[in-house]
């Protein structure tokens, strides 16, 4: 599985890269505007940062001014991957991006149907949000099992973006369902780095170690 991270913060992508575990961000107009910076600059900072994909949501709600924004966010830099939402305007425009070789990821997926959809049209990526199915009281994850099957029975070679994550727990349960990738908030990567008994057998080793009053090197 791929660990994207689910932000616009610098500090918090500097972080996730300097540990190894980074392989893209997904940023979007809400996470963009806590940062206090221009948009398109906060992404090129970024790209600076990130080898893999760097998620840039477009704004627009038809099909032309969503290809306009595209290629003016592809101009920031080739690890740009322009995010559309899903609509039959959004559609338009990722079949367009998919005959330029442009990467394309499908937000904001909450059906199978629209899943299908995508894909037809051409989209790199899809991304479901499990959280907010959750906080409906659907259960997120039957999603993301019943999209994997789907695109397996047909060799479908969108990725399945696991979005809206909410805590370690979905990440296991999306990596066991199949899910190409999980985007991730770091203090749910920070989460998954702790255990008690990590914990408490690093303090143990420690205290052991303190009474031989010895240094290493």
């Amino acid at each position: 599985m791929k660990f994207f991270l689910d932000t616009a913060a610098l500090d918090d992508i500097r972080e996730a890269a300097s540990i190894g575990v980074l392989d893209g961000v997904t940023t979007n107009p809400t996470l963009l505007s806590r940062e206090g910076c221009p948009p398109m600059e906060q992404l090129a900072q970024i790209c600076e940062i990130v080898q893999g994909p760097v998620n840039g949501e477009v704004i627009g709600d038809d099909h032309e001014t969503m290809i306009r924004e595209g290629r003016k966010l592809r101009e920031i830099a080739d690890n740009i991957v322009v995010k559309i939402p899903m609509t039959k305007e959004g559609l338009k425009a990722v079949r367009v991006f998919s005959d330029e070789g442009v990467p394309t990821n499908v937000t904001l997926v909450f059906s199978s149907n629209q899943a299908l959809l995508a894909a037809k049209a051409g989209a790199s990526y899809i991304s479901p949000f499990l959280g907010r199915l959750d906080d409906i009281g659907h259960v997120g994850m039957d999603l993301i099992r019943e999209i994997m099957v789907i695109y397996e029975n047909y060799d479908i070679m969108t990725e399945v973006l696991a979005a809206s994550i909410r805590s370690p727990l979905h990440v296991v349960e999306a990596a066991m369902a199949g899910a190409n990738i999980a985007t991730v908030p770091f203090g749910v990567i920070d989460k998954m780095f702790r255990h008690p008994l990590t914990d408490s057998g690093i303090e143990s080793f420690m205290n052991d170690w303190k009474k031989l009053g010895h240094d290493i090197g």
